[in-house]
């Protein structure tokens, strides 16, 4: 004999289920204002060391003012840090030091390991640099309002997971620095010997 059917009743959550999603949210609430006045403080700190813009940035009106094909070019060519120098160069690092000891190792650090080194002298790795710069200069535009709403997403998606997996990597450049935080270990590893043929 088959049983009857029951009604359902709805699935009634535990107040003291209640009480942890509450706190669990208010926590991140909290963090996520915390990571908001970091954000905000790192923008007011940037733009009071650079009140025209990035250096080595031109805006949309200097791109359009040349004097045409031929001319000669004053100030830099290129946004990027390799293609700085001097006091562009130390400038552009600086900024780029405080965004990764403020914004980028906090958030997205994790644990150093042998399998994700990182090494607290990152700024003397060439390769190190180029990547974490480019990962900055993507994390300014996409995170930009006019980056619309997937802009963050993105930025995560195309430019942190893949620079980090390169960074971290136990063959990337850390390669030979710390895999232990209660270790800090900084080494440069050799760039391969080429031949060039004339």
């Amino acid at each position: 004999m088959a049983e009857p059917a029951q009604e359902h009743e709805p699935v009634r959550v535990p107040d003291h289920d209640l009480n942890d999603l509450v706190a669990t949210v208010t926590r991140l609430v909290a963090e996520s204002r915390k990571q908001s006045d970091t954000l905000a403080r790192l923008i007011d700190e940037a733009a009071a060391e650079h009140p025209t813009g990035l250096p080595g940035v031109s805006g949309p009106a200097d791109a359009n003012t040349s004097a045409g094909p031929g001319a000669p070019h004053e100030g830099p060519t290129s946004i990027f840090i390799l293609a700085l120098d001097g006091k562009a160069y130390d400038e552009e690092l600086t900024a780029l030091t405080r965004w990764v000891h403020h914004l980028l190792i906090p958030v997205y650090g994790r644990e150093i390991s042998t399998s994700r080194p990182w090494c607290r002298q990152w700024q003397e790795h060439p390769e190190a640099v180029a990547r974490l710069h480019a990962l900055w200069l993507a994390w300014q535009q996409l995170t930009d309002i006019e980056a619309g709403l997937a802009g963050p997403q993105t930025w995560h998606r195309d430019h942190l997971d893949p620079t980090l997996i390169q960074l971290r990597a136990p063959d990337g450049p850390f390669g030979a620095c710390t895999t232990s935080a209660a270790r800090p270990h900084h080494r440069l590893l050799a760039a391969p010997d080429v031949d060039l043929v004339a």
